[in-house]
């Protein structure tokens, strides 16, 4: 759906031309040091945020139970030393030295490391799962942060044509062209406008305090203005858009290695029947006769097999349930990328409604009213009336503006990926992993 941009009627112009005021810009840029890209907040939070660092850490130490897993137990060292006892001394006749080493049963430690190895793969998932999350809820409130600071550009610039709009008022009252009371409406207006700004002012110092936390900044630091406008000029097909969550969403891919996983505990209970067994090896040492090498092996006795009968009717319940986890998943992802998509589409039509009709509407309103009140055929408040819903629709515009930069960046966390042809997102791996 290609968007038509806002018309530029040139309303104020034809109003200072004949009231004799100067005409304001549409909405100048606040005064700010710096600006802040859509890029720099996103990289920011994938590098700092607090939660995606735990998770990372998180994920390193689950990748190193694998090594732990797939290893041998210690093996055991005795020494047995035996003598009379009368008289007893420490000095024994005889002395054992004693070495003994457990090994699982034949593929038993295979499958406990490659379980290992995908609970650390299940866990990069969640990281990436939660990356994603965290990059939505930034975009989210950039772009929330981006509307009301453009709301709050264009009552700034208001402010000026309200004042012109009194002065006028005030001299055209002074020569008995008007009674007094179009100075008191001008200047209740302006008050009201200022009422709006300070909640408009609110929003953003709460918007800029929420964005700092996400990218682990303390919340008091001053951000720039954001710059980056939501994408209009691109579609896409909901059909599409599922079949590429289904293949990338992390939950998704979460919840097909958490069955991978629970077939190999399966095929590692279906071992637990055979015994572990031990090697040992023993010298002895006894004095005025020769010494001796002995070797031993040991098997443990599964006696009691109900609890391994029951250790594998778990595994396959795991399975079972792994199996439904995934195909809830899918549904989940289904929903949830048409609920976003939907959104997405109402958000993008309400931005062409705002530029291609209501916006314009509006403006060729207050150009009847202007007319109308040179003439005399208007009174002052209804070109009041005319100059607020103006300003209502311009901030309106602005706030569509942000729900559909926000409404993208659901879609994209529906989908499990970025969506905009123009972006340049790089994933950025768990803290201390190469790139």
């Amino acid at each position: 759906m290609k968007m038509k941009g806002i018309g530029k009627a040139g309303v104020l112009l034809a109003l200072a031309s004949v009231v004799g005021w100067e005409s304001p810009a549409r909405s100048q840029p606040l005064e700010e040091d710096s600006v802040l890209t859509l890029e720099e907040a996103v990289g920011a939070a994938k590098l700092a945020n607090s939660r995606l660092k735990s998770l990372g850490s998180m994920q390193q130490a689950f990748e190193q139970r694998s090594a732990q897993e797939g290893a041998l137990p210690n093996p055991m060292f005795t020494y047995r030393g035996m003598n009379e006892t009368d008289p007893f001394s420490f000095n024994t006749d005889e002395k054992r030295f004693e070495l003994e080493q457990q090994f699982p049963w034949f593929g038993k430690r295979g499958l406990r490391g490659k379980v290992a190895a995908k609970d650390a793969e299940a866990m990069g998932f969640e990281y990436e799962a939660m990356m994603r999350e965290v990059v939505a809820m930034v975009k989210e409130t950039y772009f929330e942060l981006y509307a009301v600071q453009r709301a709050l550009s264009i009552t700034h610039a208001e402010e000026s044509l309200l004042k012109q709009m009194e002065a006028v008022a005030l001299s055209r009252y002074s020569v008995g062209e008007v009674t007094q009371q179009d100075v008191l409406k001008a200047q209740s207006e302006i008050s009201m406008l200022k009422i709006r700004w300070y909640e408009l002012e609110r929003q953003v110092v709460s918007l800029q305090a929420a964005l700092n936390q996400l990218m682990n900044r303390r919340v008091d630091l001053p951000l720039g203005v954001a710059v980056t406008e939501p994408a209009l000029e691109f579609e896409f097909k909901v059909e599409e858009l599922t079949a590429l969550a289904e293949e990338v969403r992390p939950e998704v891919a979460q919840a097909r290695v958490q069955i991978e996983r629970d077939e190999f505990r399966r095929d590692l209970m279906s071992k637990e029947y055979w015994p572990d067994y031990r090697l040992g090896l023993e010298y002895r040492s006894l004095r005025n006769s020769p010494d001796m090498l002995m070797f031993s092996i040991g098997f443990d006795v599964p006696l009691w097999r109900s609890k391994y009968k029951a250790g594998a009717r778990e595994a396959e319940r795991m399975v079972e349930s792994g199996q439904a986890a995934l195909e809830a998943a899918r549904r989940q992802v289904a929903f949830d990328v048409q609920s976003a998509h939907f959104k997405w589409i109402a958000a993008l039509r309400t931005v062409d409604l705002y530029r291609t009709a209501l916006i314009p509407q509006a403006e060729a309103r207050m150009a009847a009213s202007e007319a109308g009140y040179r003439t005399g055929q208007v009174g002052f408040l209804e070109l009041l009336e005319s100059e607020r819903f103006l300003l209502d629709a311009r901030v309106m515009a602005a706030m569509a503006d942000g729900e559909l930069g926000a409404s993208l960046a659901r879609l994209e966390r529906a989908v499990g990926t970025d969506l905009n042809p123009g972006a340049t997102e790089t994933a950025v791996p768990p803290p201390g992993q190469d790139e």
